[in-house]
């Protein structure tokens, strides 16, 4: 297929840009020029690439599309400066992503799909239901709007927002690739954390790329009991199982992974379950993110009491275990992800 019969230009490499050149008659090295403009300069018109003749300008306006979004909402918290955005996306649908401000700098969460359809129950992004996964350009743009909306750099990644990330497998690796190019944001994998519910194939698979992003799993269970009353991938998959991927990945790219665990109320936050996971994890070279549950009105679930996230902390740190209680931004704002395109679909 010609790469000219769909042309999404944000979501090409260098390489297949210099092959659309020469589908276009153009000469090679226009591919790295548009690619600096598209991802170094961030334009969202190609009359703004001034370096470019006229007649291509014309050319890339008859043949492709430049991805940008429109704002919907956009939330700021007066408590710590997060930034959560709505964004209307060419189609209609709607997806979120939030600025965070830490000391190291500014981090941005994205989303790599419109819905999600992993169904878990603690999780608003999931009950408006999965409508599609998200491109590479739509999920750099994410990182790219913000930038140009508050003229800051951002510093890292985490692709912890709707959807499942390792369910749009291809489309993230591609944006991988995007964002760590040199000639773009430069963005190194170091800097980037993703998040699975455990899709174990791909695991396997990303584990023998060896990108050295860092990989977040979230769990939210001690035992299989638990996490398939509230994930339904552990019926797929189970702990066990999980386990030994998780495992596979460390032993391939030495990098430690970061548990998350959703500590909800009367259902995975006791004592014993604290220490199951303690030994469920015992010897592995990881770190357990604890983090309250935030409120989703169909599920039901409260968020477990302090006394009990501490406690449930301690047993951990008791057994070896490296656990942290993650910081809460943008309270004030609703900041977890899936909130503000809930209201938006139900409209």
């Amino acid at each position: 297929m010609s790469t000219i019969d769909t042309c999404d230009i944000k979501s090409m490499t260098i390489a297949e840009l210099e092959t659309f050149m020469g589908e276009l008659g153009e000469p090679k090295f226009r591919a790295k020029q548009i690619f600096q403009w598209l991802h170094d300069k961030r334009v969202l018109s190609f009359d703004e690439m001034k370096n470019l003749p006229a007649g291509l300008r014309e050319k890339l306006k008859t043949t492709c599309t430049i991805t940008a979004f429109t704002i919907e909402r956009k939330l700021v918290s007066a408590i710590d400066g997060t930034i959560k955005y709505l964004y209307r996306l060419a189609d209609g649908e709607y997806v979120e992503s939030v600025l965070m401000r830490y000391e190291h700098g500014i981090s941005v969460c994205v989303s790599t799909q419109v819905g999600c359809k992993m169904g878990c129950s603690f999780c608003a992004s999931t009950k408006a239901g999965f409508v599609r996964h998200l491109t590479p350009s739509e999920i750099l743009e994410q990182v790219y709007a913000p930038a140009r909306d508050t003229g800051e750099r951002v510093d890292s990644l985490v692709l912890m927002g709707i959807g499942e990330p390792l369910d749009n497998y291809d489309n993230v690796l591609r944006f991988l690739t995007l964002v760590s190019a040199p000639e773009g944001l430069c963005m190194s994998h170091r800097h980037i954390s993703l998040s699975t519910c455990g899709l174990v194939d791909k695991i396997y698979e990303l584990a023998d790329l060896n990108l050295q992003i860092t990989l977040s799993v979230s769990l939210h269970a001690s035992n299989d009991r638990v996490r398939d009353e509230i994930m339904p991938v552990n019926h797929r998959y189970k702990i066990p199982e999980l386990m030994k991927a998780c495992r596979y990945y460390t032993d391939k790219t030495h990098r430690r992974i970061s548990y998350e665990y959703s500590l909800i109320k009367g259902v995975n936050d006791n004592a014993a379950q604290a220490k199951e996971l303690a030994a469920l994890l015992h010897g592995m070279l990881c770190h357990v993110n604890l983090i309250p549950v935030n409120y989703v009105e169909e599920a039901g679930f409260e968020k477990s009491g302090r006394q009990q996230i501490y406690a449930f902390q301690k047993v951990l740190q008791d057994h070896g275990i490296n656990a942290t209680i993650r910081r809460t931004l943008g309270a004030d704002i609703n900041a977890a992800c899936g909130q503000l395109r809930r209201q938006a679909v139900k409209g």
